[in-house]
């Protein structure tokens, strides 16, 4: 699926990783402990043993959550749209001695990936990235076991493309209609990569809005039961209003859900 978003992402990503940018560092400094604590699948009610179970992060690479999975002893796949990104996946996995398999690939075609092959699908932030949503879900679907978990990280649609650029000093402004697929674009955070030796700025992210009803919606229907869902919020007392961390104690930017595909069978497969 080498469409115009595709290829923006694909660019986008790649540019980043020459930036070095915040989420493309792989974690070099890991051990088992440290590993279930950055996960943290027992806060998410993920059954923790995964020992030879078979995880997919799904638009994750950069060697960062396949690490932690991998020293867990989990037979981690990475699919990710930047061939820079996978290649610290394998940074990471030849830094601890483990395995991981890497894709370069759309997270809307999956087709390289088998039907039912995955106990758990980890997909971190990345889901506004493309503008329908259902075709991911539909794709999800497929690979995951029944029973399996499928963990998702996205944007909260009320706030999408709301920055603390926003503060208008009362509150912060919402102005975008909300609409699924609306696109918007805004500049990356500071701390996301450091400009000074990149010398100019890498394109902006190219987001579109997914409401809740067609998340939620979109992943009852393919078959997934919700296991848990949180609302990944700032508590900054006393920061100046206007700041990033002020913007993230009122408007809380991120969801987590965590959903367990029960279409034919409640049972979980990573707890068996």
């Amino acid at each position: 699926m080498r469409d115009e978003v595709y290829h923006y992402n694909e660019e986008r990503w790649e540019a980043l990783v020459e930036a070095d940018a915040l989420f493309t560092r792989p974690m070099l400094d890991l051990d088992a402990d440290k590993a279930q604590a950055y996960l943290g699948l027992d806060k998410l009610g993920i059954p923790g043993d995964l020992a030879g179970r078979k995880v997919l992060c799904l638009a994750g690479g950069g060697g960062q959550q396949s690490a932690a999975f991998a020293l867990l002893g989990a037979d981690v796949t990475v699919l990710d749209i930047s061939s820079g990104q996978l290649e610290r996946d394998r940074l990471a996995a030849e830094h601890y001695s483990v395995g991981i398999r890497t894709i370069q690939g759309d997270m809307r075609d999956l087709s390289a990936l088998d039907d039912s092959s995955f106990d758990l699908v980890w997909h971190p932030y990345s889901l506004t990235f493309v503008p329908d949503s259902r075709i991911v879900f539909r794709e999800v679907a497929r690979v995951v076991e029944r029973g399996g978990y499928y963990y998702l990280m996205c944007a909260n649609p009320f706030f999408s493309g709301l920055t603390h650029d926003s503060w208008n000093g009362e509150g912060y402004t919402l102005r975008q209609p909300y609409t699924d697929e609306a696109a918007t674009c805004y500049p990356d955070q500071d701390w996301v990569y450091d400009r000074e030796p990149v010398g100019h700025r890498i394109r902006e992210p190219m987001e579109y809005r997914q409401t809740l009803s067609r998340i939620v919606n979109s992943l009852i229907g393919e078959g997934f039961m919700l296991r848990l869902l949180s609302e990944v919020r700032g508590d900054y007392p006393g920061a100046e209003p206007g700041s990033w961390a002020h913007f993230t104690g009122v408007a809380p930017p991120w969801l987590e859900f965590v959903w367990q595909y029960s279409n034919g069978s409640g049972s979980s497969a990573i707890g068996k």
